[in-house]
């Protein structure tokens, strides 16, 4: 069929709006020039005969024929402008037909139909592929039809599958999705074909549309499911042939869609062969006939997803028959032989019964048993309760302890120190000198027994933070720099920028032993310490170039009171490996020791590595000590020993001394009174009266805020919370001399 074309008058070129007011100006001066030239010949003709005068109608002649000639080459330029304006219409023309022609043989050569509606839904355009979907076009005469007159006529002659059972409903849906022109649906066409309809709307109000026959894809998506269809079935078929039970699947006209072997052998059927129960009512008549009472559930059921089962003999096994409405409209049925189940359910119940037999005397002995338990446990609380008496008494004897037997041993040490201070001969200098190094062994072994027995009994708790390494080594540096001299010995620490985590006072402590032991052993070389890096964790070594260690004695020197063979005369109790032992315990620190005799040996602890804190360690300021000490210091303790002794010591170094019991003793409140610079104050005084609040008593009755220092024998962590909570140094005894004239200068500096 030939493309759809508008009426001739709709086809017929149009001159441009430009080109039309120009011509009709140009008629305009050419009829307003003829009527001038009319009426110029006729006044002429006029004027001759009224005068008649030949020379008069010469001038006129002359004047008249200028006039025309100036007339007559307006009235050619307007005929040339007007001639050209024809030619440019008429070039417009023949480039319409062109282009008409050229867009009519594009819509053609589409494969696709193609359809133009105009703003009044009137069909403008369309290509044969269009015209052959739609025949009824050419019944409908020359006049442009509107959509909905093609709609009506498409779905009287049953040309979609839509309209075959509603017309009326097919037009009105058709028309509105024309009608909105967006998007893209498909019509399925009553000859077998599939076509895709895409509308858009024109700038003008149209509508334009493409029809696009799918018909191929249709048919290859439906070959595509039907090979999943078939694919999905295979999979259903080996999937059921793996059950062990029997199972038939039959569809929505009751014939047997699928089954299995396991059917197959629990109803006696041929390999194969399904034709015993090639339908539903076969299958019922095949089960009835081998004897299986099973008619209610094998009868047929059209609710979705009820489920029924039940149990059925036959020939001396138990059957479950489980029946099953599938989609759509089918029905699945499963025969599983549970005669083996059953029997082993029966005879774990026998045994189950048996269980609670043995279960029910068994625990008759268990009610015996924890009645028996609860008498140990009793008796076994009971010692607890002992134990931790026995304990707690231990700690109260240790503190006790260390409180008496300091206590004496910082006067002796006091009185020792103040007569070393003193003009004496030689020999008996060398006597004191010998008393001090006797009451500093003692004080050592002392401070290492109760340290040991603080750390066993939980009494030193880690406070773990981030330390920088390089504050404890740079003190190391500092206290064993004139010892390792004195004896000859290099001493190398590094500084280091690396950072663990720990407890800083433990960790000092740990590498402190360590340290000493290394300069105490070590006779000419070198001792050192090397810290480095190893993944998450700080390797310190302390290393020294003395005797070593024998290879079968590395595991017992960290044991109490044990040293090597021939150390004898080294000073020493054997006690601060053992320390160390305990304390990398408590801190969770690996220790390791590698070692050749003749070589040297190499003591390792490994510490777990933390970031650098922000608030960086920086240098203290030094002080401003004293060039000379001076100044009043007031001593409370309630031992007359180590009044005496502290006393004669502070009185040597030039200090003024008052001495009391207590802060209620007259002396004390005197001394409050007239001006005092110092208060030192044991810390266990007479009748539970502590120190700190002996120095709070004498500072209200001074009235001003006295320096106070707290010194005590007592090591428990609970007095170092106290004194430090109220903000007092602590000294621990016996007091060294060196730490307390230190401390006097710290205070007094203040």
């Amino acid at each position: 069929m030939a493309t759809r074309s508008l009426p001739p008058a709709a086809q017929a070129p149009s001159a441009p709006d430009g080109e039309s007011e120009r011509i009709a100006e140009l008629e305009e001066r050419i009829r307003r020039l003829e009527k001038i030239n009319a009426a110029l010949v006729d006044r002429v003709e006029r004027s001759s005969d009224m005068q008649g005068n030949a020379f008069s109608m010469f001038e006129t002649a002359i004047s008249l024929e200028a006039m025309v000639r100036d007339r007559t080459a307006q009235l050619e330029d307007a005929l040339a402008s007007l001639n050209a304006a024809n030619a440019d219409l008429g070039k417009a023309h023949r480039d319409a037909d062109f282009a008409r022609a050229r867009l009519r043989d594009a819509i053609e050569s589409l494969s696709d139909g193609f359809a133009l509606f105009d703003a009044d839904d009137r069909l403008v355009m369309c290509n044969r592929a269009y015209a052959s979907l739609w025949p009824e076009i050419e019944e409908m005469g020359d006049d442009p039809p509107r959509f909905d007159d093609i709609a009506q006529s498409v779905a009287r002659n049953r040309r979609v599958v839509g309209a075959l059972r509603s017309p009326e409903r097919w037009v009105a849906d058709r028309v509105a999705r024309h009608s909105l022109a967006e998007g893209v649906h498909i019509q399925a066409l009553t000859d077998g074909r599939w076509v895709q309809i895409s509308e858009i709307r024109t700038s003008e109000g149209g509508t334009v549309s493409i029809y696009t026959d799918i018909t191929e894809v249709k048919a290859e998506d439906a070959r595509e499911r039907a090979r999943e269809l078939a694919e999905r079935n295979l999979a259903l078929q080996a999937m059921i042939d793996t059950l062990s039970e029997g199972v038939c699947l039959y569809d929505a006209n009751r014939r047997l869609l699928a089954h299995n072997g396991g059917l197959e052998r629990l109803l006696g059927l041929k390999s194969g062969d399904g034709r015993p129960i090639a339908d539903h009512a076969q299958l019922v008549s095949h089960c009835l006939s081998r004897g299986m009472g099973c008619e209610n559930m094998l009868e047929w059921r059209d609710a979705p997803g009820e489920r029924r089962e039940a149990h059925c003999s036959f020939d001396g096994r138990e059957f479950l028959i489980r029946s099953t409405p599938i989609q759509p409209d089918g029905m699945a049925f499963s025969f599983d032989d549970v005669t083996d189940r059953l029997r082993y359910q029966e005879t774990l119940r026998e045994a189950a019964e048996t269980l609670e037999r043995r279960v029910a005397e068994r625990t008759t002995e268990l009610e015996t048993e924890v009645a028996e338990r609860r008498a140990v446990e009793a008796q076994l609380l009971s010692a607890k309760t002992a134990a931790e008496q026995a304990n707690r008494s231990k700690t109260s004897f240790l503190a006790a302890a260390s409180h008496d037997l300091l206590q004496p041993l910082n006067a002796a040490r006091l009185f020792v120190s103040a007569l070393g201070e003193r003009r004496l001969a030689l020999p008996t200098r060398a006597l004191v000198r010998q008393t001090a190094v006797a009451l500093d062994s003692v004080e050592d072994l002392l401070e290492a027994l109760f340290e040991i027995s603080r750390l066993d009994s939980g009494a030193i708790q880690p406070d773990v933070t981030a330390i920088p390494l390089d504050q404890i080594l740079s003190a190391l540096r500092i206290e064993f720099a004139a010892i390792a001299r004195g004896a000859g010995l290099a001493l190398e620490i590094p500084d280091t920028a690396l950072w663990v985590r720990s407890d800083l006072r433990m960790l000092r402590r740990v590498l402190q032993n360590f340290l000493s032991n290394a300069v105490r052993y070590t006779s000419k070389g070198t001792v050192s310490i090397h810290a480095r890096a190893a993944g998450d964790t700080i390797e310190i070594d302390v290393s020294d170039t003395g005797p070593g260690i024998p290879a079968d004695k590395l595991d017992t020197i960290f044991e109490e009171f044990r040293r090597l063979d021939g150390s004898a005369k080294i000073p020493g109790k054997g006690l601060g490996l053992a320390i160390v032992r305990r304390t990398s315990a408590m801190l969770g620190h690996e220790i390791d020791v590698h070692s050749r005799e003749g070589e040297g040996s190499i003591f390792t602890i490994r510490v777990p590595k933390a970031e650098p804190s922000s608030a960086a360690e920086t240098g203290k300021a030094r002080r401003r000590f004293p060039a000379s000490d001076s100044g009043r210091i007031l001593i409370v303790d309630n031992d007359e020993a180590i009044l005496s002794g502290m006393k004669a010591l502070l009185e040597n170094w030039g200090y003024a001394v008052q001495t009391a019991r207590d802060a209620a003793d007259p002396a004390a409140i005197a001394a409050a009174r007239e001006g005092i610079d110092l208060i030192l104050a044991d810390y266990h005084l007479d009748e539970d009266r502590r120190g700190d609040q002996a120095i709070i008593d004498l500072r209200a009755i001074a009235g001003s805020a006295v320096p106070g220092a707290v010194i005590t024998a007592d090591r428990s962590e609970e007095v170092k919370s106290r004194v430090a909570a109220e903000g007092f140094p602590q000294l621990n005894k016996p007091v060294k001399p060196a730490q307390l004239r230190a401390l006097l200068r710290t205070l007094l500096a203040k």
